[in-house]
């Protein structure tokens, strides 16, 4: 049996300011250097910190079953395989990435030669999350040293055992004049925040994207923000229901729901809604156990990060139940040892907290209706989502929801793969997120693209040179009206 948690996360002592500018100061020179770095070296660089994180595979099992419960599985999947694929891509396509984009003349610069460099942004800043703390911090930091920056990294104080094994990693791999690690609390978080950075990548929630893009902007840095939201998911009458069901109890559940593209609640049409939800229920035995108390001691469902956060989790769904909503399945918890069971939730009325804030746990509402366009409506009337599910088969209805609203990522017929992608571009939208991740949308994050021009040996341009005259206005109109008459 799992031990109860410990009341507050173990974390070693928070880094002060005047440590957080030293060390942000040592990066300084490499930043410097690391421009003129070339493809070979910064393959070098990501393939040993590939090989560390392999290396210690045993440790990270561990350490995730310390912090989060996570089966060992998850860990391969959610953890380990998204930042290896990371590498991989990096590995294999850098050189392409790096090489400078040349950029035809256009009607108004003929005669010049222009390229698009891709420069390292500089000294960068990556501060990740608890849900995925390997993932969210080891993958935006291939990307950093595939553009050629230094990095500082600051993982969550709530995954201390996690952390331990990510310092292990990178003092193995990098000097801390190129990578350092930083642990503390929001007083550290405070104190680099607080420095110019030429980046900061940010996963987590929006309330402290805010913040972090405040911060930012003192500085005038560019940023990334991997943020979250309510991301819905709908099962249209036509659809391929059982596939809705297996994947979409796949998708809420990995990690006990707390993904930020997990589908956090589902529209389902009325004409198979109650085959929804008898295969929910049947779907979650099936995985976890036919009975409150075994699905509660199944080794494959994770448990809540902290007390706190599994006591918000269950108010949730007492707020919901009190207002009048159906429990369908599950709705057993016990907050002191984390755990919330997997619940399917109807009829959630209006006024419900579950109906405004992200859930980030294993309750699925659900939603029945009988028109796309009322679902299409609510979807549009609230902040832009990280992700949105569609489970169709109609091309009309498939047409209309991805014209009609806006998502960081769509999903057809499937959910949360579009991560696994690292040929695709992640990332949200307003509320959801700013910028993106991944493969070369990621090295793209941490450079600059720089333009490059080149003058010709001719120069038509200085037939516009000073001293003007009339014969030189008349030549500069018939230009633009030309330019204008172009179709």
């Amino acid at each position: 049996m799992t031990p109860a948690p410990p009341p507050h996360p173990i974390v070693e002592p928070g880094m002060d300011g005047p440590a957080c500018q030293a060390l942000f100061d040592a990066q300084a020179a490499t930043a410097l250097a690391l421009r003129s770095s070339q493809p070979r070296e910064r393959r070098a660089r990501i393939a040993r910190l590939r090989d560390a994180v392999l290396a210690h595979r045993e440790r990270w099992r561990a350490a995730f079953e310390a912090d989060l419960r996570k089966p060992a599985l998850e860990v391969e999947l959610t953890e380990l395989l998204p930042v290896v694929d990371e590498a991989h891509m990096a590995i294999a396509r850098l050189a392409k990435w790096m090489k400078p984009r040349r950029v035809p003349p256009t009607l108004t610069t003929l005669g010049t030669r222009a390229r698009v460099l891709y420069q390292p942004r500089g000294r960068c800043l990556i501060i990740g999350p608890w849900n995925y703390p390997l993932n969210t911090v080891l993958g935006p930091l291939v990307s950093a040293v595939a553009a050629g920056n230094t990095a500082i990294i600051k993982p969550s104080e709530f995954t201390p055992n996690v952390n331990a094994v990510i310092a292990d990693v990178v003092r193995e791999v990098f000097d801390p004049a190129e990578v350092a690690l930083v642990q503390g609390g929001a007083a550290t978080a405070e104190s680099l925040l607080a420095l110019p950075f030429d980046h900061i990548f940010f996963t987590g929630s929006p309330a402290i994207g805010k913040v972090v893009m405040a911060a930012a902007a003192r500085h005038l840095a560019s940023v990334t923000l991997e943020l979250g939201g309510k991301s819905p998911a709908i099962v249209d009458a036509g659809a391929d229901v059982e596939a809705a069901v297996q994947l979409l109890v796949w998708g809420k559940l990995t990690n006990a729901g707390q993904t930020c593209i997990a589908p956090d609640h589902v529209y389902v049409h009325r004409q198979v809604a109650a085959r929804f939800a008898r295969r929910w229920r049947e779907v979650v035995a099936a995985r976890f156990g036919a009975t409150p108390p075994a699905v509660a001691a199944s080794p494959d469902l994770g448990r809540m990060i902290s007390v706190r956060h599994a006591r918000r989790v269950a108010d949730l769904l007492d707020d919901a139940l009190a207002r009048g909503a159906r429990l369908i399945d599950g709705g057993q918890y016990d907050c002191a040892q984390r755990y919330v069971a997997p619940t399917l939730v109807g009829d959630v009325p209006a006024d419900a907290r579950l109906e405004h804030e992200e859930i980030f746990g294993p309750l699925m509402p659900m939603y029945v209706f009988d028109g796309l366009d009322p679902v299409v409506a609510r979807i549009n009337a609230a902040p832009k989502p990280l992700a949105l599910y569609l489970w169709s088969r109609t091309r009309e209805h498939i047409d209309a929801v991805t014209a009609r609203t806006s998502s960081g990522g769509l999903c057809l017929n499937h959910c949360v793969q579009q991560y696994a992608h690292a040929g695709l571009p992640f990332g949200g939208v307003n509320q959801s997120g700013i910028g993106n991740a991944h493969g070369y949308h990621g090295f793209k994050a941490f450079s600059h693209e720089r333009a490059f021009l080149r003058a010709a040996p001719l120069m038509p341009l200085r037939v516009f040179f000073p001293p003007y005259s009339a014969r030189k206005l008349a030549l500069a109109r018939r230009l633009v009206d030309w330019l204008g008459r172009i179709r």
